[in-house]
């Protein structure tokens, strides 16, 4: 088993309020998306996790036993913040960063030699660190980070400095760690990675869980009734036709095809907006409006907010 369970857990410094009786299970071999605005509580709660500090209250289980000191070597974690010696050569480094996971010398050089193959950094073996790019700095601690086999990975903000090329990379490698039997929690506020990657994901505000389920399941929770058209015809003779059951939310036209969003309203179904469009357009395709992991999140943190500021 491979899963952590966080039970009724929170945290406060001085008076503030950083987890309030947070309940979250990461299922097992998933990629378990942690989102939530600047200052939400996520740190604190990773910070936990890797038992950096410890909660006021609340309960921690890794693979079905409360943290321990020694599942330090059966989690890897990538925090934001970069901490590689400047001065270190990249291998020297790497090595030592290996062997605190409990490596032995022989096991962490076969392994660094293959990831550092894998990356194609062997010719920065002997560079200093100060020497590296941001990105190429990146990839060292992502070796490093993976290298003994964690069963938990933890990656906070994992493609900050890549480009385009090498977050393709690292993503393949993500994907390829959770195939072969990693549980992966991604701490980003980049929700193109998490409709990418992820298969569940939780929203923490203002130190409360607001949200959590399977990515689908969220989508389908925050689904309206809405739908985009592809039609051929008089845009004014149909923007005329929509009477108060329907709402207009965006329009263009290219190629002689408009394109439109529709948003349903009073409980009115498709076939009420493709029989008053029928009569005026060629309708050539009409598809639901899935919400996006952007509009999820702005949609729950607005609720949030507005929930806490009522109470």
């Amino acid at each position: 088993m491979n899963t952590l369970e966080i039970s009724n857990l929170s945290k406060s410094f001085s008076g503030h309020q950083a987890l309030t009786d947070i309940n979250l299970l990461v299922p097992e071999q998933k990629i378990f998306g942690l989102l939530g605005p600047n200052g939400a509580g996520k740190t604190t709660l990773i910070r936990i996790i890797n038992q950096i500090i410890k909660a006021d209250s609340g309960q921690v289980l890794l693979n079905g036993d409360p943290l321990r000191p020694d599942h330090v070597y059966d989690i890897g974690y990538l925090p934001e913040e970069r901490g590689l010696y400047k001065k270190m050569k990249v291998g020297e480094q790497a090595m030592y960063l290996a062997q605190l996971k409990g490596m032995s010398s022989r096991d962490a050089r076969k392994q660094l030699d293959e990831w550092f193959d894998r990356f194609d950094i062997t010719p920065w073996w002997n560079k200093k660190v100060e020497e590296l790019s941001k990105g190429m700095a990146q990839k060292i601690q992502f070796i490093t980070t993976v290298l003994h086999n964690p069963s938990l990975l933890i990656l906070d903000e994992p493609f900050s400095g890549f480009d385009p090329i090498n977050v393709d990379i690292v993503t393949q490698e993500i994907l390829r760690l959770r195939d072969e039997g990693a549980t992966i929690i991604l701490s980003t506020h980049n929700m193109g990675s998490v409709e990418a990657l992820c298969d569940h994901i939780g929203l923490i505000n203002k130190s409360e869980l607001v949200l959590s389920g399977e990515l689908d399941e969220v989508r389908s929770r925050f689904k309206k009734e809405a739908y985009q058209l592809r039609f051929k015809g008089n845009m004014i003779a149909f923007t005329n036709a929509l009477w108060t059951n329907f709402e207009l939310l965006s329009k263009k036209t290219e190629d002689d095809v408009h394109t439109c969003e529709v948003n349903l309203l009073k409980g009115a179904k498709l076939n009420d907006l493709l029989n008053t469009m029928l009569p005026i357009s060629e309708v050539l395709e009409a598809k639901p409006l899935i919400p996006s992991m952007h509009d999820i999140f702005i949609e729950a943190v607005g609720t949030s907010n507005e929930n806490q500021d009522a109470s």
